[in-house]
This record gives C-alpha cells, structure tokens and sequence, in this order.
C-alpha cells in the first residue's frame, strides 16, 4: 500500500526543538500546513507550521530568515511565543523557544469556541495491536482521535480489523490503513473521546519532561 503524498502539521509532546530533515523524500506534498504568524525586525509575515513541540518549531516562512535572529511566533491569536532560529534547510526554519510551551493547552479551543477534533500528535510510548490472536508490541508514532500510527516488527495485514490498547486508554478497535516499512497506520471505528484523550496527552507531556531531567 502507498501512503497518500499529504504534507500536515505534526504535534510533539518531546522537550526538545525540532531538528533539522536529513533530506526531503518527494516534492510532491498536498499541503495541509497550519498557518501562523511571526514577527522579525518589527515586520509581520505568515508562515506555513510543519511541526511543534514543546522546545521549538519548524515552519515554512516567505522570506529568508537569518541564523541566531530573534523572533516572535503567534501560535495562538494573542498569545505570542519568542524564539532564535537555530537553522535552515531546503525551504525549512527551525526555532527554538526561549521557554518551553505547553503542546496540549495550545491544541485546547477557546472557551466558547468550536471544539475541533485534535491533529495528529507525536508521542513516545509502547502501544498493543491485537491482531486475530496475536498481540504485537508496538511503537506509538503518532495520535489523534481518528487513528494512531505505529511502528511494528512484525507485520500487520492491510485491511486487518484490530484491536489498539494503550495504557491509560480504553481499547479502541480499528482496522489497518496503509503501511510503510514497518511503520503502520490504524483507523479506529469510532473516534477518541476529546477529554479522555487530552487527559492522556497531558499524562504522557509529564511522563516525557520527567524523562528529559532524569
């Protein structure tokens, strides 16, 4: 199965920045980029979010930015974020913020917002797949409310009706969607309830800054 040339903004619960790409597998991305704003030298510009962790981003800006320039990063309307840029590459900014931010706040709507469903969200964390009966130890990649990605070594069938255990998490049966390598993609059947799934996200983004000290 191949996977669907779709470019979106990934979501990290990791301390760190993100780094720079060794290479960029195909130009030939449909771009689903989140749009944000930054503002260098007291100009305000758009750029396109590649990517968000706790320690940095990564975006697509529409002017050359220099090494080591301050800059201020709006991720929320309102909430302005400061960060360096710390490099750049084939078209791609990465930047690091001068203080951590906290991924899942910022992914929470407004109070009297629409309460859209959560993007696909890296984690670090071990994941059960059950698989007719066997269970396989798997990877977690990345998360959202319609589906999880996985890294697996032993291999899942396309098509497969599945059964997702996370810890923490109730079961979520699913079926499998494409496949790279040994890297996996489920749908659920249902989607994630919003606030059990926050709450889990919170508990892994402690989990992750514990693990970054110790």
């Amino acid at each position: 199965m191949e996977q669907e040339p779709v470019e979106t903004t990934t979501y990290s619960l990791a301390a760190s920045a993100p780094t720079q790409p060794d290479r960029r597998e195909s130009d030939r991305y449909l771009s689903l980029l989140r749009v944000g704003a930054i503002v260098v030298d007291g100009r305000r510009e758009l750029c396109l979010i590649r990517n968000i962790s706790a320690g940095g981003i990564m975006i697509r800006a529409y002017s050359d930015i220099p090494l080591a320039k301050p800059l201020t990063i709006e991720l929320k309307q309102g909430d302005p974020v400061r960060g360096v840029v710390r490099w750049n590459h084939d078209g791609l900014t990465g930047v690091t913020f001068d203080e951590p931010i906290d991924v899942v706040q910022l992914l929470a709507p407004a109070v009297d917002g629409p309460r859209p469903r959560l993007p696909r969200i890296e984690v670090d964390c071990t994941a059960w797949v059950r698989q007719d009966g066997d269970v396989i130890r798997t990877r977690v990649i990345n998360i959202s409310q319609g589906g999880i990605c996985v890294d697996a070594r032993s291999p899942l069938t396309a098509g497969a009706h599945v059964v997702v255990t996370l810890p923490g998490l109730t079961p979520a049966p699913g079926v499998v969607k494409w496949s790279a390598g040994s890297t996996y993609g489920i749908g659920f059947n249902r989607p994630l309830v919003l606030s059990n799934l926050v709450e889990w996200l919170q508990e892994q983004q402690v989990e992750q800054r514990r693990k970054a000290v110790a």
